[in-house]
């Protein structure tokens, strides 16, 4: 099955070493699914900096997310307006909320069934 990588515009504030941080203006960020290693789980990579690090959680809590408030463990994710969602990701280093377009993660989320259907080969875009 093929891997689906996808980079992402994003807004990052983070609170990282006990100081809230932002951004200045959209970020690239790595949305990653590799069938391989776990069908049923996405990756996120935020950029190096404070709070740079890369999540794994499952490929259904973020398409839950983007309809509704979900939560699972140390992840959240929800809808922001019309148009935006967030994912929140805490670990012992701090807080990081990532501001995504919807139809970003839409259309990654379909790459990724897409990609579980397909034989192997890479896809990236």
């Amino acid at each position: 099955m093929p891997v689906v990588e996808q980079y992402a515009r994003a807004h990052i504030v983070t609170d990282a070493d006990d100081r809230v941080e932002e951004e200045r203006g959209a970020v690239s960020v790595a949305l990653r699914y590799d069938p391989a290693e776990d069908p049923r789980a996405v990756r996120v990579g935020l950029p190096p900096g404070p709070g740079s690090r890369e999540w794994t959680f499952s490929r259904s809590l973020l398409e839950k997310g983007l309809r509704a408030p979900a939560e699972s463990g140390s992840i959240r994710v929800w809808p922001c307006g019309r148009v935006q969602a967030v994912v929140e990701f805490h670990s012992a280093q701090g807080c990081s909320v990532v501001q995504f377009e919807t139809k970003t993660l839409l259309r990654f989320l379909r790459r990724t069934y897409t990609a579980a259907t397909e034989p192997a080969q890479s896809v990236s875009g």
